[in-house]
């Protein structure tokens, strides 16, 4: 009979296999990449251009235009497109960033081979009609002017800002003054000039069937692809220097908290994942706030039951890194809290973090990251960080024996070297 009184017994991860991607470069310069996994014939293709709001011409252009990218083609319009893809249970996503432009399919395997030349009219065909855009426009306004009420999306905006700069891609946002300016003109201009006829990668990712790659690959060798990739514009360095702003919402019950920094090399340089203390750092931020047993956690909302829930997060940028430190608290705990986040942070910089913690951490992150290549869409996703990163699978053998091997003392001199208090950028919204 089990006993349930003793625990079950434990073995710490010493390696995690992570299913590779396959790629080939097909005669017209597009690059194919597929992850065969998965016991359900799910089917996820992704297109990726380079032509995120880094290269647009004026702010906005790249966001409307990959959103109309399924509103009318020469053919059809939007209604007739959204019946086409709901026939098969398919779904079409639509998603831009810095970089990118990113057109997502999800399906069943069955049923990719009919979407394909969907696909293709609308990546080549796309005719931004007057009309959508006009109705995209307006939900766009109206959604910011909602979430401009949030203290929440306003803490997060500005911090970025404060960090990288108000017109650098990292740190930019579409705000309402954006919105007016566009036309279907520009959308047409940068489509043609981003999009069509440029070289840009597939990510095919689920169950798939040898006729299912060739049905792709057949469909991939149909783009007319004639120019390179866009070059791009040179734009303001980002910001290093420290601020502290207060967004006043006297109407706010609350507060929302943004403490972070961007991440430098001792000579200056930009912190990313090809950077030799990312894997220690990623470990130094979940004993600080990245899981729910961290030390913001059990201080800020066990302890002193300031917030329901308090993180610290890494973000890693291609070309830049930041950590930042998220809460929301009652408008009167605002100081308090701030000044526990002060107390955690210079503590793993004057104390080495025991044993055990540590130990638990590891065992944490590492379970964490074994969980995350189950699946096939987190195996592309996992291929996608270091394909685009320019690095090797091996990262991910790194991530395994840097985590385990890292050591408190190691840990401690990074928090001094990475969190010094007096590089902290802290952006509140809502009150003190």
């Amino acid at each position: 009979m089990l006993d349930r009184t003793q625990a079950p017994d434990f073995q710490s991860i010493k390696k995690v296999a992570v299913t590779q991607a396959h790629s080939k470069e097909l005669t017209n310069g597009v690059k194919l990449h597929w992850v065969n996994a998965g016991e359900q014939p799910a089917i996820r293709l992704e297109y990726i251009f380079a032509a995120g709001s880094w290269y647009e011409p004026s702010r906005g252009v790249s966001y409307f235009t990959a959103k109309m990218l399924n509103e009318g083609t020469h053919r059809r319009s939007s209604g007739e497109i959204s019946e086409y893809i709901d026939q098969f249970g398919s779904f079409l996503e639509l998603s831009q960033n810095a970089e990118r432009i990113i057109l997502t399919v999800y399906t069943i395997t069955k049923h990719l081979s009919k979407l394909l030349p969907l696909v293709h009219e609308l990546l080549t065909e796309s005719i931004f009609p007057e009309k959508e855009l006009d109705n995209l426009k307006t939900i766009t306004s109206q959604n910011l002017q909602v979430n401009l009420q949030k203290t929440s999306f306003l803490a997060q905006h500005r911090f970025r800002e404060l960090i990288f700069g108000e017109n650098h891609p990292y740190g930019k946002y579409i705000k309402d003054t954006d919105i007016a300016p566009v036309t279907k003109d520009l959308l047409v201009q940068y489509h043609q000039q981003a999009i069509l006829q440029r070289p840009f990668d597939a990510v095919l990712s689920g169950q798939i069937t040898d006729e299912a790659l060739l049905a792709v690959e057949q469909h991939l060798s149909q783009f007319d692809v004639q120019k390179t990739l866009l070059t791009k514009p040179t734009l303001p360095v980002a910001e290093v220097s420290k601020h502290t702003e207060l967004i006043e919402r006297p109407e706010s019950v609350q507060s929302t908290i943004r403490f972070g920094k961007r991440l430098l090399h001792k000579d200056g340089t930009s912190f990313t994942r090809r950077s030799s203390d990312y894997f220690s750092l990623v470990l130094l931020n979940e004993v600080l706030g990245g899981y729910f047993g961290s030390r913001l956690m059990k201080n800020i909302r066990e302890d002193k039951g300031f917030t329901y829930g308090i993180h610290s997060s890494l973000g890693i940028f291609r070309k830049e890194g930041f950590i930042v430190i998220g809460t929301d608290v009652k408008k009167e705990f605002t100081n308090q809290t701030l000044e526990e986040i002060r107390k955690e942070i210079t503590l793993l910089q004057t104390e080495p973090i025991p044993d055990e913690e540590l130990e638990t951490v590891k065992n944490y992150i590492l379970g964490a990251f074994a969980g995350s290549v189950t699946t096939p869409f987190s195996l592309a996703d996992h291929f996608k960080t270091i394909y685009f990163e320019g690095i090797g699978y091996d990262f991910y053998d790194k991530y395994v024996t840097e985590i385990s091997q890292t050591t408190s003392e190691t840990l401690l001199s990074l928090a001094q070297q990475y969190l010094n208090l007096d590089t902290f950028t802290e952006v509140v919204a809502g009150g003190k």
